[in-house]
């Protein structure tokens, strides 16, 4: 059987922006400040912004210490999918998620009509993004893009969301004094960055704005129209809890490897309720904790989940939470075998480091590059090659 291809799904890795579709911006990051700012401004200008807009949302611009605090420590993504998703989605969130897709029925049925996007999905990003727009973050969101667009980690990726952000002040969209969101930047009751908002925002209750902190409609169509940017194929599923036979050969899950769902079901993998999609439809088999935790078929769909955010843990709760809104039951936890503590996660990524695997920086984080070597690892010793890293892998390789 030759294995199919995912096509972005073999893109994961560490960050967690969505790409802009905005131009870079070329100011000169780091140095005085001030300098900084007049730079941003004349990229405004160049790409049609008024100077007095730019003048408007520089004014008062500054450096915001909790942003760069909030940018160095992202300890949220080291929790298992377990811990994170049993966290995360509650029964309140669950039941107040079915009653938003009740109260706005027509604005999602609209939002699937006009982008292909089902509602379940949106409401998801809504409600673990901003527990449906009660939580939309308490940073000035000039601030956050300033500062982040002057420091030198990546001033690639925030520049232009400095420039959006210039731009929504012009259109009428954001107040530079008042506008508040996350520590990135995003903005919303869905959580988007500027320069995205402006390219795909949709005024959804009809007021002549694109206001997506405080109109549901818009930030629903919004971020509809912006998932289906990201490549999402409509009537097509993202996720599906399934059954696995405990002979399986685990080589063949991961997100780097798909096969066609005919060739899932001959290995005798079964959907745990209802039935498998058509049998040529490309899937990876997920195992977000092992072969002993849950298991789950990802479609080319969850790519979309990727390119929102490319933490591992936070996409697969994010489609899983959606497949409950749309009616799946709660998943099968099983029970997986011990994973690492922090430490001994960077002991291990430096061990892989050194036996010259590419698992990026050595945080702690159980992304796509340690995966993808521990796995390799797991063969190499004759372990079941599951990707899941625990206590014994890591005494065999000290």
């Amino acid at each position: 059987m030759t294995p199919a291809r995912l096509p972005a799904i073999l893109g994961a890795a560490c960050g967690f922006l969505a790409a802009s579709i905005l131009p870079v911006a070329a100011a000169q990051c780091g140095g005085d400040f001030g300098r900084f700012l007049d730079s941003i401004k004349q990229e405004a200008v160049a790409e049609g912004i008024p100077a007095r807009a730019a003048d408007r949302a520089l004014a008062n611009a500054q450096i915001d210490p909790k942003v760069l605090r909030r940018d160095r420590a992202q300890g949220v993504f080291k929790q298992t999918f377990l811990d994170f998703s049993k966290r995360v989605i509650s029964g309140s969130r669950l039941q107040i998620g079915r009653s938003k897709l009740k109260e706005y029925a027509s604005v999602f049925a609209r939002a699937e009509r006009d982008y292909g996007v089902p509602g379940p999905v949106i409401t998801a990003f809504w409600g673990l993004e901003t527990d449906y727009g009660v939580v939309q973050g308490d940073f000035n969101t000039i601030n956050a893009l300033a500062t982040l667009s002057h420091d030198c980690r990546r001033p690639e990726l925030f520049q232009p969301q400095l420039i959006g952000a210039i731009r929504m002040v012009d259109m009428g969209d954001l107040d530079p004094a008042r506008t508040t969101g996350a520590w990135a930047g995003e903005i919303g009751q869905v959580q988007m960055l500027p320069a995205d908002i402006v390219h795909f925002g949709v005024d959804g209750d009809g007021d002549g704005h694109v206001r997506v902190k405080q109109s549901a409609p818009d930030a629903i169509l919004t971020a509809a129209n912006f998932i289906r940017h990201l490549g999402w194929q409509a009537r097509q599923p993202w996720l599906q809890e399934v059954i696995v036979p405990r002979n399986m050969d685990w080589q063949q899950s991961g997100l780097s490897r798909a096969l066609r769902v005919r060739q899932w079901q001959a290995l005798g993998v079964n959907a745990r309720s209802g039935t498998l999609p058509p049998g040529n439809l490309a899937a990876a088999l997920l195992l977000p904790q092992g072969r002993n935790g849950p298991a789950f078929l990802a479609y080319p769909n969850f790519a979309v989940y990727l390119e929102w955010n490319k933490s591992f843990v936070y996409t697969t709760t994010a489609a899983y939470f959606a497949t409950r809104l749309a009616g799946a039951e709660r998943y099968n936890a099983g029970n997986p075998d011990p994973g690492l503590n922090d430490d001994q996660m960077k002991a291990l990524q430096r061990i892989l480091t050194a036996r010259g695997y590419d698992v990026g920086k050595i945080d702690g984080i159980l992304g796509a590059g340690t995966r993808g070597a521990v796995q390799r690892e797991q063969v190499r010793l004759g372990l079941p090659a599951d990707a899941w890293p625990t206590p014994q892998l890591l005494t065999l390789l000290q």
